[in-house]
């Protein structure tokens, strides 16, 4: 089919949509139904993809536009505590599995440098599936999320590196001369980076704030621009993408560059796992699809195991190590893009270039939904998981005889004024955070402080959250809230529990839920429920009382909103 661009994009998209709808309808993760779309699309069914080059483009526009957009909700200080575990766990999961691949192709007769290859291309994971899918699930700040995060930007700059020892490998070239010249251009445009945002960026930034149009072009042209200067230097886009938006993260506006570019993000990301597909031949696959079972075993089950040993062994609660391992459990993009560089090369066989593919459509399949539904794989699997856990873990490390009968979730928001509320009380209270800054600055005041994740049952337990009389949540994230309320009403329900809501109707939801009072910011802020704490302490049934008030106006607000609605 030799058409437009603009006809072959427009029959895939329909495509593509047909093709999801279809998946939502059945319960099945998105990025399956892109990739089949893809397939479908390729040369081996429709051939409807003729323009590689410029889908290819725009598929990496949206791995750039991903990165960018995650770097801007990070702080370098954000990995400051998870830094050791980031780096141990790196080079145990990467070692291994590398050994593990190198053996398990050469028993399968591939030879030597095909077996390393192989080897160190199980061991990468896919940055954009496991950052597209924790985004989606609204996590990627999350501890465990933080974690993931961490590893696969060291394992982007270890395939980096491997992709330099290629080139050298091809070219004969001096590798340690090569990668000494990549260091330095990485640690010019460091520098260049850094340096336009201390000196440049504050002189533009009243202008950009009030021009949103320019805004949207300014974030476009800094992510997209570092993603190719990094690109150009030998690193890989993923790499330049993620720094460029972590210099911006401290901005005023990051939030509101992220927002303006997340439809962008979508769409190009569609083309992303669409292309991806069409390049997935099945006639070659099927021919090495017992190895590629074999191999896909190795990254789904061992992987992970390794991810999980490690986080264990530094403390980190089996729920924090489970799900930072479930999401490890695939492929890399990267690895076939090495791959095929290697098979350009002819360093590398046809048999092993379509075993490894074939290994990494499966892995993606399986991982997605392993990722999607980690909470409940950990559900089924929590007692077979406490041999991988320590007996004092990261949250563990104080007296575990230690009471508060106050608990401040959250501090950013509102915090001040609840700590110097409790402060006036005269009882004992600890602050939950998972935000390394704010665990510093809570530090420095010499408060008791807590890093960690309020939905993780385990830490609740550290903190005897059973026994405390009054909990504070400041953070807006719905589902926290849902699941402390659950967590308190089954496991601590004379304690009264105050929290969040943005909307009318999560208040609702969370007052069904046992809420002993929702805060919402259009009807009564921190202030004033701190005066009411302090005129009525800890008395349950004075809530009662105010939440009934409050349920009577958000009733009122929902049925006006319905009114409205069923006017217009």
């Amino acid at each position: 089919m030799h058409s437009s661009f603009f006809t072959e994009i427009s029959i895939i998209i329909a495509l593509g949509a047909s093709i999801s709808l279809i998946m939502r309808l059945l319960r099945q993760p998105l990025i399956i139904g892109h990739i089949i779309t893809g397939i479908i699309a390729g040369p081996s069914f429709l051939k409807i993809i003729q323009s590689q080059e410029t889908f290819a483009g725009l598929s990496e526009m949206g791995v750039a536009l991903l990165l960018f957009i995650i770097g801007l909700d990070l702080s370098v200080r954000a990995f400051s505590r998870v830094g050791k575990a980031v780096f141990i766990t790196t080079a145990a999961q990467v070692g291994v599995i590398t050994a593990i691949g190198y053996a398990s192709a050469g028993a399968l007769g591939f030879g030597r440098l095909e077996s390393a290859i192989i080897g160190l291309g199980l061991a990468m994971s896919s940055t954009i599936i496991i950052v597209k899918l924790l985004n989606d699930k609204k996590e990627t700040g999350r501890l465990y999320a933080q974690i993931a995060i961490g590893i696969l930007l060291l394992q982007d700059i270890i395939a980096t590196f491997a992709k330099i020892a290629l080139a050298a490998k091809t070219n004969n070239n001096g590798s340690i001369a090569s990668v000494g010249f990549l260091g330095l251009r990485g640690l010019m445009l460091s520098l260049l980076l850094f340096g336009l945002v201390k000196y440049v960026i504050p002189k533009i930034s009243n202008t950009l704030e009030r021009n949103k149009e320019l805004l949207l072009l300014f974030s476009l042209g800094w992510g997209l621009g570092f993603a190719l200067l990094f690109a150009k230097a030998g690193f890989s886009i993923e790499i330049g993408a993620l720094l460029g938006g972590v210099s911006l993260a401290g901005l005023g506006y990051s939030s509101e560059m992220a927002s303006r570019l997340k439809p962008l993000r979508d769409l190009f990301l569609v083309i992303f796992f669409i292309t991806l597909g069409q390049n997935l031949s099945p006639d070659k696959l099927t021919q090495v699809i017992v190895p590629a079972i074999l191999l896909s075993l190795i990254v789904i089950i061992i992987k992970p195991l390794t991810v999980l040993i490690s986080l264990g062994s530094l403390g980190y609660t089996k729920r924090a190590s489970f799900k930072t391992a479930v999401t490890m459990s695939q492929v890399s993009e990267f690895s076939l893009v090495f791959l095929a560089a290697a098979y350009t090369s002819g360093l590398i066989s046809d048999r092993a270039s379509a075993t490894l593919s074939l290994t990494a459509l499966i892995t993606f399949a399986v991982s997605t939904y392993l990722i999607q539904y980690d909470n409940s794989l950990f559900s089924r699997l929590e007692h077979r998981l406490r041999m991988f856990e320590r007996k004092v873990t990261r949250f563990g490390q104080r007296d575990a005889d230690q009471k508060y009968p106050l608990v401040l979730i959250g501090f950013r928001k509102g915090g001040h004024e609840f700590i110097r509320t409790f402060s006036k009380m005269d009882k004992k209270f600890v602050v939950v955070d998972y935000d390394p800054e704010n665990i510093e600055i809570l530090e420095r005041k010499q408060l008791h402080v807590v890093y960690g994740d309020a939905t993780d049952p385990e830490l609740l337990d550290e903190i005897n959250l059973n026994e405390s009389r009054l909990i504070v949540s400041t953070i807006g994230d719905n589902e926290t809230n849902m699941f402390l309320a659950h967590w308190l009403t089954t496991h601590n329900p004379n304690a009264v529990f105050i929290c969040t809501a943005e909307r009318a109707e999560y208040a609702t939801e969370l007052y069904d839920e046992g809420a002993a009072y929702v805060m919402m910011p259009h009807y009564i802020g921190s202030e004033k429920i701190n005066s009411f704490i302090r005129r009525n302490g800890l008395n349950k049934a004075e809530f009662k009382n105010f939440r009934e008030k409050h349920l009577e106006k958000l009733h009122s607000h929902i049925e006006e909103i319905n009114e409205d609605q069923a006017t217009s």
